[in-house]
This record gives C-alpha cells, sequence and structure tokens, in this order.
C-alpha cells in the first residue's frame, strides 16, 4: 500500500501497557513507542488492545503517514519548552500544598483540565477532569511529581498551583499549572513559574521542562514570556 505513491514504512516499536491509566480509566490500553531498532507492529498485536496511543515529533513524517494508514487518527498536538534556572528567591505568595488542600485543588483541576487528549470521544465524559483531580492530589503527596506549589494572594486565598517532579538528568518538568479564573490578568502565571525556578535553584537541577497543548496559547505565550525555548512538537495520535 501507499501514500501519493511512496511505499509506506512498517512500523516498528515497543508496544507497552499503560498499567496505571488502564486500572484509572478500565480501558485496555498500551503506548507505542517508536525504534527503528525493534520488530514491526503487526495488526494482530494493535487488535489486542481497546486503545493504542502514540507519539511522534511533527518532523517524523513518514511514520505519521505509516500510522494513519494504519487506522491512528489525530488527538491534539503537543508543544515541549525548557526554561533557564533563574537567578533570585522565590517571590511572595508562594505555599507548599499540604492535605488539608487537597479538595480544594481537585476541585480547581477539575475544571481547568476538563479538555484534554483524555476528553470524548476517547474517554467517558468527565474522565479527563477526574484524571487530572487525582493527579494534583498525587503530586500534593508525593506521589509522581513530588511536591505542589500554591500561589495566594495577600488574604491567603488560592490563585492557582504548580506540580513539580524532579528526573533523573538533574532537571525537573512541570506537571500541571493552572490559575483560577478570578485570577487571571495578574500575573499569577508568571510568579508559578518564578515559585519553580526557585524549588529547582534549592535543589540545585539545572532546566525546568514543561509541555503543553498546541492550541493552548495563553500557557504557550506565558512560558515563551519567561524565557521558554522551544524543544520540539509532537502530535497525540490514538487508535
Amino acid at each position: 500500500m501507499s501514500l501519493a505513491g511512496r511505499p509506506l514504512p512498517a512500523v516498528q516499536g515497543l508496544l507497552t501497557p499503560l498499567a496505571w491509566e488502564n486500572a484509572f480509566f478500565a480501558i485496555n490500553s498500551a503506548l507505542l513507542s517508536l525504534d527503528v531498532h525493534q520488530a514491526a507492529i503487526d495488526e494482530a498485536q494493535l487488535q489486542s488492545y481497546d486503545r493504542v496511543q502514540a507519539k511522534v515529533f511533527s518532523q517524523q513524517t513518514a511514520e505519521l503517514d505509516a500510522l494513519n494508514h494504519l487506522g491512528f487518527r489525530l488527538v491534539e498536538g503537543e508543544v515541549e519548552l525548557v526554561l533557564g534556572i533563574r537567578t533570585g528567591g522565590r517571590p511572595e505568595g508562594i505555599r507548599i500544598a499540604r492535605q488539608e488542600h487537597i479538595p480544594t485543588l481537585r476541585e480547581v483541576a477539575r475544571g481547568a483540565f476538563a479538555y484534554s487528549r483524555f476528553r470524548e470521544p476517547w474517554y467517558q465524559p468527565g474522565d479527563s477532569g477526574r484524571f487530572y483531580a487525582q493527579w494534583v492530589e498525587n503530586a500534593v503527596l508525593g506521589i509522581f511529581d513530588h511536591q505542589c506549589l500554591l500561589a495566594v494572594s495577600e488574604q491567603g486565598n488560592l490563585q492557582g498551583f504548580v506540580s513539580l517532579r524532579e528526573l533523573p538528568d538533574g532537571s525537573a518538568r512541570i506537571g500541571l499549572l493552572a490559575t483560577l479564573a478570578e485570577a487571571q490578568g495578574l500575573g499569577v502565571g508568571q510568579r508559578m513559574i518564578e515559585a519553580a525556578s526557585d524549588w529547582c535553584r534549592a535543589r540545585r537541577l539545572t532546566r525546568l521542562h514543561v509541555a503543553t497543548q498546541l492550541g493552548n496559547l495563553p500557557a504557550l505565550r506565558l512560558y515563551l514570556r519567561c524565557g521558554g525555548v522551544i524543544e520540539r512538537t509532537a502530535y497525540w495520535l490514538y487508535r
């Protein structure tokens, strides 16, 4: 089979069951990691899962064509950025999230991340919000992400939160970052980036990574304004 007269390459890689997601969503799914050093993935392997996810860098056009031929569909685009660690101290109005904050943070996350790649028709209504509500709770407890920081007003009211995870290579990654609707336009996002940079500096980490949806222009503008440099762009596809 070919596309525009060009033979489609075999899709080579590994299929890894997504154990945590499968238990959470009650779906038998796997992640396809493309790797030219692995054997070709055949139809029978793909059909053994209810859903297969694949993340493909945007320059991998041949792989995108081949996955499309195998029935994969575009779900969303993603931009990955890296920020340098700035000098300075922790900005004002930053607190460490504690267990007593979890109910409020879950509600905020449920609304802030209601539309993601865990949306309909691939998942059930409300699954996206439920997933990110659990993510922020886990971050407060130090599970997967290692810490969650809060941005609060002078009166102590919650304005936003950011979760962070230390990586083995001496860098860190922002997991979640959200600003409450009533705090938009007050510089809360930039304050949380500064707090994340301070968190990294205290641990002698050299870089801060973050990813956002290609269509999330407010987040993308924030990261670029804070000195972020685009490392790569990618697409998430599902079959």
